[in-house]
């Protein structure tokens, strides 16, 4: 024990601000030979100092842990003198190493490739870390999504977070990324939404008050690298159809929001570093291209290549600027914030081929949902794609950053497009200087960090992927995809056969079970006094929604061309279809008004709603009450149309059961034809002002119609007049009264901002890894559970735990707002964990809700109630999963809530990336099952108890650790720990991530 006492009292404060990792040393030191010394076991130590470390408190705890196995393995029963001895030897070894460690952390690694980069005129730009002056001939074949992570970690490089030897194994990613090695990264910057930046504006307030509480000064959570904070998820859509609909939206949005924008608008103010960009600015994504996003970064006269993690997990669409981009969760980026380097595994590349050009009449949303489908199939889950090929010179850096956006439904960590000609032209259009551009392309091409085909017509190097795919763009056909998942494409001539086929399949992810009798249903009813039907497969919403294509001007400018031709043939959305029109960008408004084309997207009922995610993310508004009922009423499969990027069963809109996910320019023609169930090659979509029959064709414009009207109307003054005032927010956001102090005033009658309890009686020291003993299943799931059945942001149902809560504190129903506003309340939010009104619980035997049965009694009560009686009575609980448990949106209380209502474990065949490390943050064990057995094979009913036999020593852990699952019924298999890195477990040995945050900033 005095060995443990002296190595705290000589190192403590070099491991706290070193972080030099030391798990391996201990494990080596715990297995040495008997005759082995202290002094021995300090130059083991000093051997390996370049680790990084899992903070000092952990490795204490550790060696702890490993103090009876010293003592009996290693010390052998010698006398207290002769231990006395031996530790003021080690004492001094390690006094020598703090020395050499702060000797080295005074001097980068790599200063000698420290370059000026010179100005075309004279001067220079400033100086950066030259990759060609390494002389390395691996780097010239690295993938250039692969030279950023480089970069970064050659900047970083201190030897203490960021090693030398972090930055061979990059360079040597050829053969270290077959090995699932671990390596730290920085991102230059961090982007937020409100959904998600709420609840991280919360926690970094709560977290202050526990640096407070602990004696710490509560300054120092503080973001280290710029954040940016873009409201847009609020707006809803509840007027439409209306030339008043934008003003009437964004104020009903600030009466529900009034509160939340207040504390974000402080958190603006109270936190350094942060940017927040008001309400009815656009779309997070769509305002990072065109107005956040760097490319270059120039800190100090130092040049790096901007880089940036989001709490959105479309904050991929960056990718098609050049920039790398990716969603994390919200608890992940809060530490990236505070200065806390990434732990990833060194990715995977697939090199991504493109040739030829896209047909006539094919979009870049038609060309999106077939690399999805492709990128699927072949398995990208965790790595990152990049593309490459002349193809790619054919595609505009709006397409390429349509395919970019939806990495997270292809299951890459991101989709990459290398800086080219391309991307120098769109940060000219888009309003960036002429000098800004100049530094961007000398530095990337001084970096090799741009491609060599700058124009395509000289071959380049090369270079190296984990694995191959090829497309040649004129394969690519008009698609839509759905009705349930966005890789489910559907080319659009087999639209109709499609859909019959889902009528008649059972109930799964493309099918509704609808017996055949029963198909052919006509629901008939009043609208406003005019006579409305319905069938299967009626359209009730289209929507021209998301970041996905509403940063695209081609796909834009072409739904208002189909506009204006149906106009002029006298066709006419029917006025019972809720029609919306939600730019991303007061640009889209702006060329759209310069084209002409908004005044026949107006005739035809897409009138401009709001600028945000509105229907994409479930912000559709209500239905017409007499669509509603005549839905309900009838059991009508109705559909829903939308140009999005997610379209799973419930979170659209909660009578949409099909979802289709198409073009802008497919979204206007749906509407017209007013249903799904149709053979646009074969069948009219409607009678014109003649009496004679419209087809498709008729309405549907070419490719060089559409191309002229982007030319003529797409101008760089727009794009630099709507940025220019982007921050000065509207008078609604510039009335907000905020405090000026430092720490917030929490209010304890608050429905929309509360203190959460995750740091309440927080001790100093971590509290070590935990098992899982006899735990009850809370719930039994199958395949593709997403965040949005975990924790959904729409609406409140009236009858939910959630809604109980509301009402009883004074909220009327009509003020409920949805779930994702409701994001700064943990007590909400718990209460709406697995609050989805189409979840299947397989404990339920086929019922579909929010509820599960509490096993003990066999009551079928909703899963909040059940998880209370379960923690009330000391008993723990854990979830059973199929294969991408997780997917969809990058939601943190998709994980913060099963862990506010008591889940310890998740047991599943597979994990979404993002919300597998969420899980971690929030101290619940990941497990997968061994690929040859899941649920159902190994005969899991979930009605038995199960333990979980995990090491009480953070020591014995060890990333992709096998485990044994035992059940009170006499089951036993075996699962991995699906805790990744070194970092995740000492997140783990924590209790998660924002305590280990918490700990090593008050040590430091």
């Amino acid at each position: 024990m005095c060995i443990v006492t002296s190595m705290k009292s000589s190192s403590s404060c070099l491991f706290a601000a070193s972080r030099v990792r030391f798990s391996s040393t201990l494990s080596r030191l715990s297995s040495t030979t008997a005759s082995t010394s202290v002094f021995s076991r300090a130059s083991v130590l000093l051997a390996n100092y370049k680790h990084r470390s899992l903070s000092f408190n952990s490795s204490l705890r550790s060696l702890r842990c490993s103090a009876p196995r010293l003592s009996h393995g290693l010390i052998n029963c010698r006398s207290p003198l002769s231990l006395r001895s031996e530790v003021r030897v080690a004492a001094t070894v390690i006094e020598r190493l703090e020395r050499k460690l702060s000797t080295s952390a005074s001097e980068h690694a790599f200063k000698k490739i420290l370059t000026g980069l010179p100005k075309p005129g004279g001067g220079e730009f400033g100086k950066f870390y030259s990759l060609p002056s390494l002389n390395d001939p691996k780097i010239d074949k690295l993938p250039y999504s692969i030279r950023i992570l480089l970069e970064s970690a050659i900047r970083n490089c201190d030897n203490f977070q960021v090693t030398k030897d972090d930055v061979e194994k990059i360079i040597d990613w050829e053969n270290s990324s077959l090995k699932q090695v671990e390596i730290p990264f920085k991102p230059a910057r961090v982007l937020l939404q409100d959904f998600t930046g709420v609840p991280a504006v919360v926690d970094l307030a709560c977290m202050r008050d526990a640096m407070k509480e602990l004696g710490s000064d509560p300054n120092k959570i503080n973001p280290l690298v710029p954040v940016d904070l873009v409201v847009d998820h609020s707006v809803q859509v509840d007027v439409a159809r209306s030339e008043n609909a934008v003003q009437a939206n964004m104020e009903l949005e600030f009466q529900r929001n009034k509160e939340r924008f207040a504390f974000l608008k402080w958190g603006s103010s109270a936190f350094h570093n942060m940017l927040v960009v008001p309400p009815g600015s656009g779309i997070v994504h769509q305002v990072n291209l065109e107005y956040l996003g760097r490319v270059v970064f120039n800190t100090d006269s130092i040049l790096y290549p901007d880089s940036v993690i989001g709490t959105d997990s479309h904050t991929t669409m960056i990718d098609g600027l050049g920039v790398a981009g990716w969603g994390v969760g919200g608890i992940e980026a809060e530490a990236a914030m505070l200065g806390q380097p990434m732990s990833m595994v060194l990715p995977g590349v697939v090199g991504f081929k493109l040739s030829g050009k896209l047909r006539d009449g094919v979009t870049a949303t038609d060309l999106v949902l077939t690399v999805t489908q492709m990128l699927r199939k072949h398995g990208v889950v965790g790595k990152f794609v990049e593309f490459y090929g002349v193809g790619m010179g054919e595609l505009s850096l709006a397409d390429r950053a349509t395919i970019a956006n939806m990495s997270p439904e292809y299951g890459a960590t991101m989709g990459f497009f290398p800086v080219d000609h391309v991307t120098l032209d769109y940060l000219k259009l888009t309003g960036r200087s002429d000098e800004t551009v100049s530094m961007i392309e000398s530095y990337l091409r001084a970096w090799s960090l741009a491609s060599g085909q700058i124009h395509y017509k000289i071959p380049e190097q090369e270079r190296v992927y984990t694995s191959y795919l090829q497309l040649d763009l004129a394969d690519v056909e008009s698609c839509v995809s759905g009705p349930k998942r966005p890789h489910d494409r559907v080319p659009l001539k087999e639209m109709k056969a499609d859909w019959h086929a889902c009528l008649d399949n059972q109930v799964g992810f493309k099918g509704f079970g609808v017996p055949k009798q029963e198909q052919d249903k006509v629901a008939k009813f009043p609208f406003h006094g005019q006579p409305a039907e319905l069938k299967h497969g009626s359209v009730v919403i289209a929507a021209i929604t998301s970041c996905t294509n509403t940063s695209n001007p081609s796909v834009m400018l072409g739904a208002g061309l189909v506009a204006k031709k149906a106009c002029e043939l006298g066709l006419q959305v029917k006025t019972w279809i809720k029609t919306s029109l939600a730019p991303g960008s007061g640009v889209v408004t702006k060329y759209l008004h310069q084209s002409g084309l908004q005044k026949y997207l107006n005739e035809q009922g897409f009138h401009i709603v709001g600028y945000g995610c509105t229907t994409c993310i479930g912000n559709s508004g209500e239905l017409d009450e007499s669509v509603a009922s005549a839905i309900s009423e009838n059991d009508i499969i109705a559909a829903a149309v939308l140009s999005g990027n997610r379209n799973f069963e419930g979170r659209v809109h909660p009578l949409t059961r099909a979802n289709y996910l198409a073009s802008p320019p497919l979204v206007v023609a749906y509407a017209l034809a007013g249903t799904v169930d149709i053979d646009f090659d074969k069948e009219p979509i409607g009678t014109g002002k003649n009496g004679k029959n419209v087809y498709f064709k008729d309405i549907w414009p070419s490719n060089e119609e559409i191309a002229e009207v982007v030319q003529s109307s797409v101008l760089p003054g727009m794009f630099k007049n709507t940025y220019e005032a982007i921050t000065k927010g509207n008078p609604m956001w510039n009335q907000l009264s905020i405090p000026s102090s430092t720490l917030y005033a929490w209010d304890p009658n608050s429905t929309y901002i509360h203190e959460p309890p995750y740091f309440k009686g927080m001790p100093m020291e971590p509290p070590g890894p935990h098992g899982v003993n006899n735990a009850y299943c809370l719930l039994k799931f199958g395949d593709s559970i997403t965040t949005d059945h975990i924790s959904p942001a729409g609406a409140i149902h009236k009858d939910s735990p959630a809604a109980k809560y509301l009402l009883e504190h004074g909220v009327s129903p009509k003020d409920f707002n949805s779930y994702g506003s409701r994001r700064g309340n943990d007590e909400v939010m718990t209460r709406g964990t697995f609050a989805n009104i189409r979840l299947v619980n397989k404990l339920l035997n086929g019922e579909v809700g929010p509820k599960t049965i509490h096993i003990p009694t066999g009551e079928k009560l909703y899963v909040y109630d059940v998880a209370m009686r379960y923690k009330a009575a000391g008993q723990e609980t854990i979830v059973l999963a199929g294969e991408e448990y997780g997917s969809g949106s990058s939601r943190d209380w998709a994980a913060k809530g099963p862990a506010l209502l008591g889940v310890k474990a998740v047991i599943a065949k597979s994990f979404e990336r993002i919300h597998r490390s969420n899980l971690v943050g929030m101290g619940i064990i990941p497990l997968c099952f061994k690929p040859w057995e899941n649920v159902d094979t190994l005969g899991l009913t979930g009605h038995e108890r199960y333990t979980i036999d995990l090491p009480s020593k953070i020591s014995d852990i060890r990333p992709g650790q096998d485990v044994t699952v035992t059940t009170d019924t006499g089951k036993s298999f075996m699962c991995t720990v699906r805790f990744d890195t070194e970092v995740e477990l000492a997140y783990f040995d924590h209790g998660g991530i924002l305590h280990y945050v918490i700990r090593s900033l008050i040590k430091q």
